[in-house]
Parts: C-alpha cells; structure tokens; sequence
C-alpha cells in the first residue's frame, strides 16, 4: 500500500464518518467512468455483487440459467440463492471461457439468462453472447470480478449485459480488502440494488425504517471505499505491472511449450492480468498436475490448481445428479491447469526461479501410455 492509499483511509478514520458517506459516493462514480455505465452500486463482496444483480433481474423460480462450469463456485452458487436452475455449457479449450456456440445449441424454453465469467482476466466473447441474447430475450450477466480494466472492441468489460460484478478480495488487480462493485446501464437494476444492499430499504425510506423488499446486509464500508479510490486513481500503473510480470512469464516458459500451454491473447480483446494459469499437454498422465503441484510447492514455490468444475462440487452433484463426462472440456482443463505465483511485485528472478524448477520437473512427469 502506498501512503496515498493509507492516507485515504485516515481521512475516513478522522472524519467519524464511517458508513455511507462521500468515499462510497465517490468510489461508486469511479468505478462508473473507469466501466463507461451510467451507475455503479458498491458492496461488500463480488458475490454479493453478483448475487444482487440475479435478485434484481426478477428471473421466474425455477427458471434455467446458461452459465459456465469453470469458475469460482460463486458465480452458480447465486443463482441457487435465487432458486434458479443453472445449466452448464461447456468452455472454449483456448480462452477456458463459456462457449457461445455451445450457449445456442443448449437454449431451451425454460432458459431467462445467460451468466459468463471473464475467466482468468480474459474476457468472454460479449459481442456473440450480447447478439445470442438480444435474438432470443434474454438477460445477460457478466461475472467480471477478475477482469476489471478488460475490455472488447474498445468496450470496458463492466458495460456489456444488463450489469456486471467487480471483486475486490486482495488477491484481485484492485482491492478494498473485501468488497465489490455492480456496474449497469439501467437505471431501475441500479436503484433495486442500492435497496437489497440495504436491508430492502429504498433510498425513500431509508430514514424511516422501512422496508420496500427482502434485502441483505451487503453495504461497503468507508474504509474500504476510500482504499477502492486510491487504487482506482493508480489502476492503469497496477495493470501494466501484472502485464510485465506476465511478459516475462511468456519468454521463461517459451522453451517448454512442447510440454506447458500458456496463456493465448483473446483475439479483439485485451485481457486484464488476474492470475497466471498454464496447461500440462494431453501428452502428459492424468496425474501428473497434481505432481507438479506437489514438487514445485515443496521447493517453496506457491501455486494452486484452477478450478475443479463446478457440477462436480458435492452440492450440486447431490441436488441436480450431474457427473463426470457431462462438461468434458471443462473437465480436462481443470485436471491440467496450474495457477504459477504471481503478483505485481515480482522480479525477474522469481520468474526464472518458477521457470527453471519447471524445466526440471516436467521432463520426469508421467505420461500417457
């Protein structure tokens, strides 16, 4: 943290302001010019986030929602929340986001929504899923909490959809220690979500105690609002510092290509750098990431495999039967993927730190028979 940052978060303790007052205002009309939208609505989490826009979309109970197996659990676990039924569509083997293809052949007459995720920082082809949507009158959901600064054609993921939600954990590109962001064009979604946030009560009411609707305890703090401004103002630099570490990732890992696929630049897009995530090739045993994982955390080298498929997560196994082979894709990029440390500060040296113990490690891997 800079001392711009910590100074930030001083003038809130001095101020005695702590709850919604002028850094949430301030943070909300940040996050609204950096996304191109006309509102932005701050919470206490991206699930929170992400879960106000599926509530306030008003989506039938029981009704199907298009969504991707390949994420942080979160991003399903809402629409549960909703009693909403999501319906898995296998991934895109290169950008490991929801494939819009498989999106139109999996329509049916229960589906209300489509949910992408901007897996990774990548962001999801929003041109064809926004065109799928548009035919078919659908609502569209972004899940953009490890994409802030992505953009499509020019477009800030954030502004595609009816809304977006932004995270803010410290592990993310921007952090207010916890938190998170609804980005929207539409004005009644934005006001819907300021009440839920609030316990139901709309910005009317908010005096006199009363309740318009069901809502959540799901405000941000001004604390934390205040640390989302002053990262905020230094984003661009914060980006462009995760990009380098990521620059000198490609030229370390570039002599095992035969045996590691790395991260590939979505075509019209720009990615915004969340983690760095390769790919043991098929060549490779079943086994062999967990391996890997295993020798490289025994030499002190963090890291971490992304994600295990969602409808094979006990919940909903138990409660909607899905299993092996029913999201095959999904299911072999999860087995092969490793999450490699990274974050803004490194150096060089750490890179060919991770760099030379992989070139160690994966010529004595197992392989396919």
């Amino acid at each position: 943290m800079t001392s711009h940052e910590r100074e930030r978060v001083l003038a809130v303790l001095r101020s005695g302001r702590l709850s919604r007052g002028p850094a949430l205002e301030a943070f909300e009309a940040k996050m609204a010019d950096r996304c191109g939208t006309a509102h932005a609505v701050a919470v206490s989490s991206g699930t929170a986030a992400l879960h106000c826009i599926v509530s306030a979309l008003d989506l039938a109970p029981g009704a199907e929602v298009l969504t991707t197996p390949f994420s942080f659990v979160a991003s399903s676990n809402v629409l549960l929340y909703e009693d909403l039924r999501p319906r898995f569509v296998d991934i895109n083997p290169s950008t490991y986001n929801l494939d819009p293809s498989r999106v139109a052949a999996a329509l049916t007459p229960q589906t209300e929504a489509i949910l992408a995720v901007d897996v990774f920082g990548v962001p999801a082809d929003w041109p064809a899923l926004a065109t799928l949507a548009d035919a078919h009158d659908l609502r569209l959901i972004d899940d953009a909490c490890e994409a802030i600064g992505a953009s499509v054609g020019g477009q800030p993921i954030g502004a595609w959809g009816d809304a977006a939600s932004f995270g803010f954990y410290p592990n993310k590109q921007v952090t207010t220690g916890e938190g998170g962001c609804i980005t929207t064009d539409d004005a009644d979604l934005a006001r819907h979500c300021r009440a839920l946030r609030n316990q139901g009560r709309s910005q009317q009411s908010s005096g006199r105690m009363r309740h318009d609707r069901l809502g959540y305890n799901y405000r941000l703090d001004e604390m934390s609002a205040a640390l989302g401004c002053a990262q905020l103002d230094r984003l661009d630099t914060l980006l462009d510092r995760r990009a380098a570490v990521a620059a000198m990732y490609a030229d370390a890992l570039a002599p095992l290509s035969d045996d590691v696929a790395r991260p590939v630049d979505p075509t019209g897009a720009e990615r915004s750098w969340f983690v760095y995530v390769v790919r043991l090739r098929d060549h490779f045993a079943p086994d062999a990431r967990d391996q890997l994982m295993d020798r490289l955390q025994a030499r002190g080298i963090g890291c971490a495999p992304y994600f295990p498929p969602i409808p094979l997560q006990p919940p909903y196994r138990d409660r909607f039967g899905f299993a092996p082979g029913d999201v095959p894709g999904c299911e072999s990029v999860s087995a092969r993927t490793l999450a490699l440390p990274f974050f803004g500060g490194m150096t060089r040296a750490d890179v060919h730190r991770v760099a030379e113990a992989l070139t160690e490690i994966c010529p004595t891997l197992p392989r396919q028979s």
